[in-house]
């Protein structure tokens, strides 16, 4: 994969494993994604976060001074289910997708593991990646990945599924730490954007069905 140029990379549990089973589980992916997308030296994930200076001065703030060395990714968009995720990511440093999503799969599973006493791979293997060349891939993508929770069955509207960037789309001025990094590769106005994502949701849930009859 190239510097600079935008991936649609997604992974998937082993068998339709649940594995975001609690509030818990998607805070803790949450968290490894903002930790292990920053360049730089990092300590161990599972001694950061529970660091006395975590304790003391939170996830957040704790985070900040290892900011400075910058990224090896952009997360564009992303969208956690209970079986799999999607992201959308920039290179920015060599390897640096292999690298983040590598580093967070493993953490997870190690967490995973511990806390449900389980052993063994999380994950079906090497995530996929499809590489995005266009602004209208692009924006169509952010739409179908955002579209999953609803197509799922999981929620009526995106608003409600809090596992995903949608929320730093259509309210980012709500977002008080966001996660993605978008603005130099779409124009967003957040009511546009909202109208163009609902305008193809009852098409996404259709497809999602016929997916299941096909099985």
């Amino acid at each position: 994969m190239e510097n600079g140029k935008v991936y649609h990379i997604l992974n998937k549990s082993i068998a339709g494993y649940e594995i975001f089973n609690s509030g818990e589980d998607y805070s803790r992916i949450i968290q490894a994604i903002r930790f292990f997308s920053l360049d730089g030296t990092l300590p161990k994930f599972s001694q950061f976060i529970d660091s006395k200076t975590v304790e003391k001065k939170g996830f957040e703030r704790s985070i900040d001074k290892m900011r400075n060395d910058g990224k090896i990714v952009d997360i564009v968009a992303y969208c956690l289910m209970p079986t799999h995720f999607h992201f959308i990511l920039r290179q920015k440093k060599d390897d640096g997708i292999t690298k983040f999503i590598g580093d967070l799969c493993n953490s997870y599973t190690r967490y995973f593991n511990n806390k449900y006493d389980r052993r063994g791979p999380l994950w079906q293997g090497r995530f996929k990646r499809i590489e995005v060349d266009s602004n209208e891939q692009l924006i169509d993508l952010t739409r179908y990945i955002h579209l999953n929770p609803v197509a799922a069955g999981l929620v009526e509207n995106p608003e409600e599924w809090k596992c995903s960037s949608y929320g730093e789309y259509i309210t980012p001025d709500q977002i008080e730490n966001p996660i993605c990094n978008y603005e130099d590769l779409l124009d967003i106005n957040p009511e546009e954007y909202k109208s163009f994502v609902l305008s193809r949701a009852e098409h996404q849930i259709e497809l999602e069905k016929a997916k299941k009859r096909l099985k």
